[in-house]
């Protein structure tokens, strides 16, 4: 059975990289791609080009849970589960730049935020939980323990700045605090996809500060050799999903393999 891997925000920057990471790197692997537009997103209409046979798009606003309902009721009838389930999909803001002071702060910007980036993956997450559990374990490593195998991965895509135990500098309100929010829905996942006999890991990832939309107006500021490319980052992360099992479960780790705190 062909290992199952479902990419969410799949349409460009670190979504888009693992999507071809993991068709190039693993050719017998099958990869869901979804995003809110996908006849709009060209660089992922090409990859489907490129990989007929092991790349499927499916549209999914992540905010609206209708549409992950219909997603999910389709991929459950076309493939039946998943090993691995990365939610990638995030904005900085809806201005394209973080608050800088409290003066900055407005409904709109906080609440578009945090949909977009801790309900909506948790929204995804919680619909898509069936699937994982009824995964082959074909991500990450298997302890030799049976009572700790694992049937999928579910991986979040969080940040650095989302640590409360990190944050020196504030700003960033609407962006620190849905990261910090998504941190804490991969705990609560992680806790409860553990209980039963079939197990899911759950974690939380920081890819570093990489070349993309969302971190452009900012990259003026980077030290130099911090800004990674999409390539380079995804390498990284995968080399921790590769070597991800129950022992990790519910942790958060940088784009090293470094701990954070939370």
């Amino acid at each position: 059975m062909a290992a199952i891997a479902l990419v969410q925000g799949a349409s460009r920057g670190l979504g888009l990289q693992f999507c071809k990471h993991i068709l190039t790197s693993r050719k017998e692997a099958m990869v869901i791609a979804t995003c809110r537009r996908p006849a709009q997103a060209g660089a992922l209409q090409a990859l489907l080009a490129e990989f007929p046979q092991n790349l499927a798009v499916y549209q999914l606003d992540a905010t609206r849970e209708a549409e992950v309902r219909q997603a999910v009721e389709a991929v459950a009838k076309d493939y039946g589960h998943l090993d691995l389930l990365l939610n990638c999909g995030a904005i900085l803001h809806p201005s394209g730049r973080g608050e800088t002071s409290l003066r900055d702060v407005s409904a709109e910007g906080l609440s578009i935020t945090l949909a977009t980036n801790s309900i909506g993956p948790l929204l995804v997450a919680k619909h898509f939980t069936p699937l994982l559990l009824n995964g082959t374990g074909a991500f990450g490593r298997q302890n030799i323990d049976p009572d700790k195998k694992h049937q999928a991965l579910l991986v979040n895509m969080t940040a650095k700045v989302g640590s409360i135990g990190d944050n020196a500098l504030g700003g960033w309100y609407s962006y620190r605090m849905s990261k910090a929010a998504l941190n804490m829905a991969t705990k609560n996942l992680s806790i409860e996809l553990r209980r039963g006999k079939a197990k899911v890991v759950c974690v939380s990832l920081h890819p570093g500060t990489v070349d993309t939309d969302l971190s452009k107006p900012y990259h003026k500021n980077v030290p130099k050799g911090k800004l990674f490319s999409p390539e380079y980052s995804v390498n990284c992360l995968m080399h921790i999903i590769d070597k991800l099992d129950m022992e990790q479960t519910g942790k958060f780790f940088a784009w090293d393999g470094s701990e954070l705190p939370w």
